[in-house]
């Protein structure tokens, strides 16, 4: 706890309350004294036509789609997965019918997007038809139970006996799998034993769980208003319930192999290369997982040699990790976290406007807000998180000491300096923005390596500016870009099933210089978490993307860093290979593949 200590940080922020904005707001004035005048944007520039003529068949599709599963309730079932695929195939098929020679540059990049979408859409339904055939040895009931909640379409007055029926036969089912997979558990096996392994029983709770919703919204929406309805379902009802409850819990401990009153373990779930092959088509990537192994190993070196200029420069030889300690301790005290983060946020507002790198409305700089994340939300996400608002990682006074000096030590001042404009301005809390007012109809296409690419081409971009001044401020922008190379690495490595989620946060404590309380944390989230596999990789790869769309624009000549920056920003939240082309101006033909290489032929 050295250099930025309490008192000074608190002399900053009442600085800018007492004294004036300038040293805590960075010229930026407080939001009430800034005139409500310059929220409004120039409104003879927004009576233009929408730059897409695609926009409403975009709006109808999402819209027509979140009608469907409005009516199809019941997560995963057949009956949804089969609707909502004959519904994507229906609009590939209409949309192949359309004139699109008659499409500008943006009509034409939309409806490459909806070919896209709708063929990766295809390919999730048919994932999770196959993941639905691993599980029914585990939840052979379940389909039974998913058409109660789905004959309620017809608004006729159910059979009550019959339904009682159901519910009673699905208990009988969940017993005898439950004496499979025990049986299973054992040291001498029967005929009829279940091995699942902890994927798939994991999936299984997952969707178990979804089940247990389902039919308590079906059981609530008969109770108490049908009198027949309740003599009948109530009883069964009550023990089904408690019977798969009892399961969820027996899966959990005995397959999947969590402890009561411990984290539970990390399991993940790998889609292998097919699965990957499926998601690197919709995110418009023309590389193999190897190949994108090969580029992170490249940007590997690249921060391993920046590393020992640091720790040249701290006087510790070539000892990056000694660097990376020496960084690490330096950290604010309880209580000075929310000051440090609002004064980095707005030195970060002040560098990229003073440089014109972006516009940056007033409305923008003054809307965020801040929070403090709880401890518990802390395991898995131990640095802060960003968007609309700012979500700070830092102690409370319950923890644990070695807790409390494990949160410091990750939400020190020079992480936080090389990140807190990651989260904001001109990262995510900007994009977010700009996504809600410029072709908010994109969010369809929402891609992290878009989103995240964005927030770390600044990274990169502001290190190139000279942001991060001094050693300690480096070394915190290196461990970051070091953190995002690793990403890459272990996420494919692990999805390709060549690495157990423990070689990733060893790999994460031995090569990038985590503690392993916030590796464990970074695996846990990657695959324990709700984000999509090519979520982690999109980070540097995206940003590597916008590295090469900025060279052959900005470099090339063809345009300012200003309007590459606004241009990026209005395009939308899509893949970058479609965001070159809405940059450049490119009228892409109606057979078009990717295939931009980004980074060379050979990678």
């Amino acid at each position: 706890m050295k250099q930025t200590t309490g008192p000074a940080i608190l002399s900053l922020f009442l600085g800018g309350l007492l004294f004036g904005a300038e040293d805590f707001r960075f010229g930026q004035p407080p939001q009430a004294q800034r005139p409500a005048a310059s929220y409004v944007p120039d409104l003879a520039a927004m009576t233009k036509p929408a730059s897409s003529e695609l926009r409403e068949l975009v709006e109808r599709f999402t819209s027509d789609r979140a009608g469907l599963l409005a009516v199809y309730t019941v997560p995963n079932s057949e009956l949804q997965l089969r609707r909502l695929k004959e519904f994507c195939q229906a609009w590939g098929a209409k949309l192949e019918t359309m004139p699109y020679e008659q499409l500008g540059v943006e009509g034409r990049i939309d409806w490459q997007l909806m070919r896209a979408e709708l063929k990766h859409q295809v390919g999730l339904l048919e994932r999770q038809q196959k993941r639905n055939v691993e599980m029914t040895p585990l939840l052979p009931f379940l389909e039974q139970l998913a058409g109660l909640q789905e004959q309620r379409r017809s608004f006729a007055r159910p059979d009550p006996k019959a339904a009682a029926a159901v519910l009673a036969d699905a208990r009988v089912q969940l017993e005898a799998a439950r004496k499979a997979l025990e049986s299973g558990l054992g040291e001498k096996p029967g005929e009829n034993a279940i091995k699942p392994s902890k994927i798939v029983a994991l999936r299984a709770i997952n969707q178990l769980n979804a089940a247990g919703k389902q039919l308590e919204d079906w059981f609530k929406h008969y109770d108490g208003y049908d009198p027949e309805f309740g003599w009948w379902a109530r009883e069964p009802y009550k023990k089904l319930t408690a019977a798969t409850e009892d399961y969820a819990k027996f899966l959990r401990e005995k397959v999947v192999g969590a402890k009561a009153g411990e984290d539970e373990p990390i399991v993940g779930d790998p889609i292998g290369a097919d699965g990957l092959a499926i998601d690197l088509e919709r995110e418009m990537i023309p590389y193999t997982p190897e190949q994108l192994i090969e580029i992170a190993n490249k940007e590997f070196a690249w921060c391993e040699a920046e590393w020992k200029k640091v720790a040249h420069d701290l006087g510790l030889g070539d000892d990056w990790k000694a660097a990376l300690e020496k960084m690490k301790q330096d950290y604010v005290a309880p209580g000075d976290q929310p000051a440090l983060i609002a004064r980095q946020a707005y030195e970060a507002v002040d560098f990229i406007t003073k440089r014109d790198l972006i516009t940056v409305p007033p409305h923008l700089i003054d809307d965020w807000t801040m929070t403090m994340m709880s401890p518990e939300r802390q395991k898995t996400n131990p640095f802060f998180l960003g968007g609309d608002r700012i979500i700070v990682s830092f102690p409370t006074e319950g923890m644990d000491h070695q807790d409390k000096l494990n949160s410091l030590r990750a939400n020190n001042t020079h992480l936080c300096h090389a990140t807190v404009f990651h989260e904001l301005i001109p990262g995510h809390h900007m994009q977010g923005w700009y996504a809600d007012r410029f072709n908010p109809h994109r969010q369809l296409f929402y891609t992290p390596f878009l989103v995240e690419g964005w927030a770390l081409w600044w990274e990169f971009h502001l290190w190139d500016l000279g942001f991060q001044q001094t050693p300690l401020d480096r070394a915190g922008a290196l461990f970051w870009r070091t953190h995002r190379c690793a990403r890459i690495i272990f996420s494919l490595n692990f999805h390709l099933g060549k690495w157990t989620p423990q070689q990733c946060i060893d790999f994460l404590v031995d090569k990038v210089g985590h503690d392993r309380h916030t590796a464990t944390g970074e695996v846990r989230r990657s695959f324990n978490g709700d984000y999509s596999p090519l979520y982690q990789v999109g980070y540097m790869m995206g940003a590597i993307q916008l590295r090469a769309l900025y060279a052959e624009a900005v470099k090339g000549g063809r345009m300012t860093e200003k309007q590459f920056h606004d241009s990026v920003l209005q395009g939308g939240t899509i893949p970058i290979e479609m965001m070159r082309a809405h940059v450049l101006g490119q009228k892409l033909p109606r057979d078009f593949r990717p295939a931009w290489k980004f980074v060379g032929e050979k990678p």
